[in-house]
């Protein structure tokens, strides 16, 4: 008993003077480019207006929302869609064919937003800052693929109708 106690003492204090590494704590270079296609600045302070407007968006873009914090300015929601890739399909047959068994196959994925507001004090002006996010999940309800989706063009589609929508919640229309 006394010989566990001493081992778990000394490995503790061995892992102890273990380094990170530099560069573990470095941004990647792209990511100076992911925050400025993920975030624009809007001329409002007003969280509930804001994350009402955003709420409107996501719906008519097809998202449940799951959370909304209006005084911390944030929002998520997520929607389910198809991942059934032919090719995949057509290895599991010819797999199942040859007598490999059933194989998981990609069957749907989680696409996921998130949306955090931040007012600017000094000045009537806000940042807004969305990411979306995508998890595709097998046919055994494992997690094959997670990534964050960089394509410039649902960010601005996403960024033309918020903006759209703030001025008419603004200008109550």
């Amino acid at each position: 008993m006394k010989r566990l106690l001493v081992l778990f003492i000394c490995l503790g204090l061995l892992a102890g003077c273990v380094q990170v590494p530099k560069e573990a704590l470095e941004l990647p270079p792209e990511s100076l480019a992911d925050r400025q296609l993920q975030t624009r600045r809007f001329e409002t302070t007003n969280k509930e207006q804001m994350l009402g407007a955003a709420a409107n968006v996501l719906q008519d873009l097809g998202f449940t929302l799951e959370e909304s914090e209006i005084p911390l300015g944030v929002l998520t929601g997520s929607k389910t869609r198809d991942a059934t890739s032919a090719g995949q399909v057509a290895g599991a047959i010819l797999i199942a064919a040859l007598g490999g068994g059933a194989m998981p196959i990609d069957s749907h994925q989680i696409i996921r937003v998130s949306m955090v507001m931040r007012q600017k004090p000094d000045v009537n002006e806000s940042t807004v800052r969305v990411t979306f996010q995508r998890l595709i999940m097998n046919t055994v309800g494992q997690c094959t693929k997670a990534e964050q989706i960089s394509d410039v063009e649902i960010y601005k589609e996403f960024f033309e109708k918020l903006s759209k929508s703030v001025f008419l919640e603004a200008h109550e229309i």
